[in-house]
């Protein structure tokens, strides 16, 4: 697995369609799907700085996408 940063997740997130509704100690990213359902990802402000492995599937898993998507949005 590449290891990615919190820079490229956020950059990702505003391909998908993710808008950031809150920018406090972590910022919230969400985005509404057509059926009604809200996906809300929170991430750290830690730009640069790699995201541990299993946070970033975490973080993968409230987007709603995989890793492959996720390289393909980069």
């Amino acid at each position: 697995m590449a290891v990615y940063s919190y820079s490229q997740f956020r950059q990702v997130l505003r391909k998908l369609g993710f808008e950031q509704v809150r920018s406090r100690k972590h910022e919230t990213w969400e985005k509404v799907l057509e059926n009604g359902v809200v996906l809300q990802v929170r991430l750290s402000h830690q730009g640069k700085r790699d995201i541990p492995r299993k946070l970033f599937y975490q973080l993968l898993r409230q987007a709603g996408i995989d890793e492959q998507e996720f390289r393909q949005q980069l």
